[in-house]
């Protein structure tokens, strides 16, 4: 389904007991972060903070804080249920059309998925109040982490255009508030955005940028989407939603933002000026170093009469940001099984921040089968921050943790399993020997065949046979056993 805007989304959390209003003054410097952290960590609601200290903005946080409220941000009532319908788009691909009839039965799904392509409209709520003389103190951003160098902006949808292409991108980018004009971009290289900001660089053009903090959730969800290069999220969020994403152009430069969004900053982005940003506590539950990045200057401000500021905290999980990488491991997965039909599942558990760790199953079929997944993971895309590469049979429960570190705890030989390769990590990772590169690990927990260079026969797993356990499942009731 798709959601109005996010006005109608709080409306459901709320209904369905997902939300809590909180009445009490609270500062957006820290106060709200010892909060939402707690309530974080206890599994609780998502928070709408109405009385901030500085503005008449509430405050939205926690929203996507857990599985139930990231799918229900998505119109789901499963996360898989969106890569069930993702895997049947994709049978199309083995579809082929021998006759007339056939290809009359393709064309429902192929215009349905054309019918998500978004489209500009004449006006839309973001633009009822424009301020072209605008300042960022009127918006209530946070002050997260003690040791933070100033507010950031940490939920936005960062939209530029590739200067050669014209093709529109998001992502999602934290902003550091220099002042009340002007932010850091701290977009990193390997990002599509940092890529149109280079071109144009190049050319020793600056770079229109236009900000946008709200909307349907499913549209800021797929900002943070890993989607091939030129691959507009827009049209995955239109997806998502079962419907278009509608647009309106900007007033001051040549973009177009959705029409329901909270607030838009139009700006530029300078080829030459940078400045100094960070340190920002991060979700590794460490500071990020501070360091160089470009400036966005702030043009004109426009946002709705009753504008809601969406926000998050990042920091040591479990935090909102776990369940939005949890999406993206589900939503993604049929993608990767199309590339790699061995794979039976997939895992990116919070404890390795989502780009650290992975886990996969596999339904092994030949020697060194493992050594081929790991060597395709780190080939594809953002696989290629992950390091730490944990592969294991297809019969391991990848979503249980514990189940796997018995697997590798157990199944592994430290010499012979495990694989070192260098190459380009997280620009987040703070203990890589050098910014942006170090080695990674892949580690074989399958069980190993005598071709693989094990000795023996591997040991037959302790089972109880299926005749005992109906027996059992029989007289559960007479044993008294609550």
């Amino acid at each position: 389904m798709a959601y109005k805007d996010l006005h109608e989304f709080i409306a459901l959390l709320e209904t369905k007991g997902e939300l809590k209003r909180i009445a009490a003054k609270v500062s957006p410097e820290l106060e709200i972060t010892e909060i939402t952290d707690r309530v974080s960590k206890a599994h609780g609601p998502a928070l709408l903070f109405e009385n901030v200290v500085g503005s008449n903005m509430p405050v939205l946080i926690n929203a996507f804080g857990s599985e139930k409220r990231m799918a229900m941000s998505l119109g789901v009532s499963r996360l898989d249920d969106i890569a069930e319908e993702i895997s049947d788009l994709l049978g199309l691909a083995d579809v082929v059309p021998n006759s007339l009839m056939d290809k009359v039965k393709l064309l429902p799904k192929l215009a349905q998925l054309s019918s998500y392509m978004p489209r500009v409209v004449k006006k839309g709520v973001c633009q009822e109040v424009v301020d072209n003389s605008p300042s960022l103190e009127s918006i209530p951003v946070l002050k997260c982490w003690p040791g933070d160098a100033g507010k950031f902006i940490t939920l936005p949808q960062v939209y530029t255009r590739n200067p050669e292409t014209g093709k529109r991108n998001s992502g999602m980018y934290r902003l550091q508030v220099f002042d009340s004009k002007t932010t850091g971009m701290h977009w990193h290289m390997h990002h599509d955005g940092a890529g149109n900001y280079s071109q144009n660089c190049s050319q020793g053009k600056v770079t229109e940028v236009a900000v946008a903090l709200g909307g349907d959730p499913a549209v800021t969800y797929a900002a943070t989407a890993p989607l091939p290069k030129d691959i507009d999220e827009l049209l995955l969020a239109g997806f998502l939603r079962k419907k278009p994403v509608e647009l309106v152009k900007c007033k001051t430069i040549d973009l177009e933002v959705p029409a329901d969004a909270e607030i838009i900053l139009e700006g530029y982005v300078d080829p030459f000026e940078r400045r100094v940003e960070g340190p920002f506590g991060d979700h590794t539950g460490y500071y990020s170093l501070a360091g160089e990045y470009p400036v966005f200057h702030v043009t004109c401000i426009t946002h709705r009469k009753d504008a809601v500021y969406p926000t998050t905290i990042v920091g040591k999980p479990p935090q909102e940001d776990c369940y939005m990488a949890l999406a993206t491991e589900r939503i993604f997965l049929p993608l990767l099984k199309m590339q790699l039909p061995e794979v039976v599942d997939m895992h990116l558990p919070m404890e390795g921040v989502f780009h650290n760790c992975v886990l996969i199953s596999i339904k092994k079929s030949f020697p060194g089968h493992a050594r081929k997944i790991m060597s395709s993971l780190w080939g594809m895309g953002q696989m290629m921050f992950a390091k730490f590469i944990i592969v294991v049979d297809e019969d391991v429960n990848v979503q249980n943790v514990s189940e796997v570190m018995w697997k590798v705890f157990n199944n592994v030989d430290p010499r012979r399993d495990t694989m070192i390769v260098d190459g380009p990590l997280e620009v987040l990772d703070h203990s890589a020997p050098l910014p942006l590169l170090g080695s990674k690990m892949g580690i074989d927990a399958t069980k190993k065949w005598v071709s693989e260079g094990h000795s023996r026969e591997w040991p037959e797993e302790i089972i109880m046979s299926k005749e005992v356990k109906d027996i059992v499942d029989q007289k559960w009731s007479e044993y008294g056993i609550d």
